[in-house]
């Protein structure tokens, strides 16, 4: 016999509210544009490969799951694992680096009973480490406390780095300058290095046809790195090698026109032209079939985000929550750009998935985790408010 739970469904509701209360609706809005976006062209470049949409869709309610749990942390508790999640990250690194496992060249993978990758732990570890640190020299900050910031960051960027696995190298370092950025660090020391970089591009555009021969050698980078960045100045160079990907890429975004060749209709796509569809190069497959008109949309899901995570840490009530929500939320303008970027041969092809669009457990997992960052310090914005 089966005896009806007496539910007190008022107390229910109310601990339901409190949960949610605080939620940014903006953040959801654009979250939901995105999510939608990356169902619909995951099922039509993932058709062939079986399960990957369900797949897909069963990480983004996981991901779901992890932004809703995360939320509910108050934003003192995410500084006080601050330095703890940063310990054990560089200290799994270290591990990696003396026994990790090597696939393709490169040596990014830990077994402990289970199969990880400590590299994406720093994503999260590494800003929050920081705006720990700078919240900790409130109010007598001097520009050793920089140098210091700096250290903090650039080893598990030289860890990562040297696995080599420079995508992930490239997040976690943009995640701790931000930080850095946001804490007042000095335009002097950033002009010089930006103006540099410029200058070497350039030079680099016109010593192309001379510095990428065979025969010369580049200092302080790999042969492939070098590889790399030559066949991004002139993918004819290796059509059918590591220019293949640009190309293609190129063709199919240049294909799609205004308004797209229509959902199942990508033929870069379906006719497997395009090598890592679902994953990296998932923006060619989405450009292909909704044209500028869908890329604008998608453009405008990013900017909207981006914007809503500013003014919540425009608004944050602390050093800390300024400054994590600031580098939380640039950095889905950097996995944006770069995404972009590197499909469509501006940039080199350095293995960075496009948020909620590209296949990925651990990746959207760990988008969630810094979205439900970014609700913990939304909530707390309107604690204090209230």
């Amino acid at each position: 016999m089966i005896t009806a739970l007496n539910v007190d469904w008022p107390y229910v509701r109310q601990k339901l509210k409190s949960a949610f209360a605080g939620f940014d609706l903006g953040v959801l809005a654009a979250l939901l544009v995105l999510c939608m976006a990356g169902l619909v062209i995951m099922y039509s470049a993932g058709y062939a490969f079986g399960s990957r949409f369900l797949d897909h869709a069963r990480n983004m309610l996981l991901a779901a799951m992890v932004l809703f749990l995360v939320a509910q942390v108050p934003p003192q508790r995410l500084m006080a694992l601050a330095v703890p999640l940063y310990t054990v990250g560089v200290v799994l690194l270290l591990a990696t680096a003396l026994f990790g496992l090597t696939k393709k060249g490169a040596t990014r993978w830990l077994n402990i009973g289970v199969v990880i990758q400590p590299s994406e732990i720093l994503k999260i570890a590494a800003p929050l480490m920081l705006a720990w640190w700078f919240q900790r020299r409130e109010g007598h900050l001097r520009m050793p406390d920089f140098w210091w910031a700096g250290l903090i960051l650039m080893v598990p960027v030289a860890l990562i780095a040297k696995q080599p696995d420079l995508g992930t190298a490239i997040l976690v370092f943009s995640a701790g300058f931000y930080v850095m950025f946001f804490a007042g660090f000095p335009w002097k020391f950033i002009l010089p290095v930006v103006v540099v970089g410029v200058v070497g591009v350039v030079a680099l555009v016109i010593a192309e046809p001379t510095i990428c021969q065979p025969d010369v050698v580049w200092p302080l980078l790999r042969a492939y790195q070098k590889h790399r960045i030559c066949t991004l100045l002139d993918p004819t160079q290796d059509p059918l090698g590591k220019g293949f990907h640009i190309i293609q890429g190129m063709i199919a975004i240049g294909s799609g026109g205004v308004t797209g060749k229509g959902f199942m209709q990508g033929t870069q796509t379906h006719l497997e032209f395009i090598p890592e569809r679902t994953t990296d190069f998932i923006f060619a497959a989405y450009s292909e079939e909704f044209g500028l008109v869908g890329c604008l949309l998608l453009v405008v899901g990013f900017v909207a985000l981006i914007l809503r995570g500013l003014a919540i840490a425009a608004d944050a009530p602390t050093v800390f929550t300024r400054l994590l929500a600031g580098a939380v939320t640039l950095s889905f303008f950097t996995y944006a750009i770069v995404n972009m970027g590197m499909v469509s041969g501006i940039l080199p092809v350095v293995g960075v998935p496009l948020p909620f669009i590209s296949y990925g457990g651990t990746a959207m997992v760990s988008l969630g985790l810094s979205l439900g960052m970014l609700m913990s310090i939304a909530k707390s914005r309107r604690l204090v408010q209230s």
